[in-house]
């Protein structure tokens, strides 16, 4: 019976040493599992705010490069900006540190002001701007049916614009649920928010539509499609459009009249004329960092001043 006993308390014994056993390795994983998850962690977090600063010195670098351009323009009777200058140009990835940094920009006077839908002083829509964009919706295959609902997104009142408008009445019963702006969009941003503008849509009209001031299109810099749609006359006969783009690329324009002395251009497209410029105020500079597989973009909008100084206006980090 004795040695029954004792067998039955070494078994015993045994047992809690396996578990025992059991419980200390179990701890010895979750701790090193806790312990590798957050030395990632924290080497992301690392590498990730070594991308955002390659981002930040790439913005420094795009501005560097408009202050340059003023410079120059300075210097000329009448400035103007075209796609032919440094600031425009394409640049590569450069090296720097384990990383890369590359910068890009574009004037935004290459694009239309969509805030010009509505009149700020006294809340009419703007029958010009949505002519303009009926022209451009239907070169790009774009819904029209999103015009209204943008011209109900910055208007103030809650009335529904006919044809496919959205008002407060829409837009609260989503998922989540928001109010439309009823004012002009802070941010080209707002346009994803919109009725009927999904990813695929917003991406292609973020091309063409900006929200910075610019009352005119720098024909040096403004895509065709655009140009096309400035006025009837340049929308129905694409050959036009086709000879400024090979003027400019020729040698920018220096001189608004340089574009109305173009054969058949100026005759045929009075009203463009009147939407045209060769100059641009308002520039985005992207800077994109990567280091160790993270990346981080900066979009920042500047207002450039003659005197090569700029003005923040915009800033979004991704």
């Amino acid at each position: 019976m004795v040695t029954r006993l004792k067998q039955s308390e070494r078994g015993v014994a045994l047992l809690a040493t396996l578990l025992a056993i059991a419980l200390m390795t179990i701890l010895v994983v979750d701790f090193t599992t806790s312990s590798s998850l957050g030395y990632r962690s924290a080497a992301n977090q690392a590498n990730e705010l070594r991308a955002e600063y390659l981002a930040r010195s790439a913005i420094n670098v795009g501005l560097a490069l408009l202050a340059q351009q003023a410079r120059v323009n300075a210097a000329m009777q009448k400035p103007f900006y075209a796609l032919s200058q440094p600031w425009a140009m394409p640049f590569p990835p450069v090296p720097l540190d384990g990383g890369t940094a590359s910068v890009s920009i574009v004037d935004d006077a290459r694009k239309l002001n969509i805030n010009e839908l509505i009149n700020p002083r006294n809340g009419a829509v703007n029958q010009a701007v949505v002519q303009i964009l009926g022209r451009l919706f239907a070169i790009l295959q774009v819904n029209p049916q999103i015009i209204p609902a943008i011209v109900d997104w910055l208007d103030p009142d809650s009335i529904e614009s006919p044809g496919g408008g959205a008002e407060a009445d829409y837009y609260m019963r989503l998922m989540p649920p928001y109010a439309p702006r009823n004012g002009p969009m802070p941010n080209i941003g707002d346009l994803r928010m919109i009725r009927g503008v999904d990813t695929p849509t917003f991406m292609l009209l973020r091309q063409f539509l900006t929200v910075a001031p610019e009352q005119r299109v720098n024909a040096n810099t403004a895509p065709p499609e655009l140009l096309a749609s400035l006025s009837p006359e340049l929308a129905n006969d694409t050959s036009l459009v086709k000879e400024i783009v090979e003027a400019r690329t020729r040698e920018p324009f220096q001189n608004i009249t340089d574009i109305s002395n173009l054969s058949g251009v100026g005759e045929n497209s009075d009203q463009a004329m009147r939407l045209l410029t060769i100059t641009s105020s308002y520039f985005t500079i992207t800077g994109v960092g990567t280091y160790a597989g993270a990346r981080r973009f900066i979009y920042a909008t500047f207002r450039s001043s003659p005197n090569g100084t700029a003005v923040l206006t915009g800033w979004n980090e991704q």
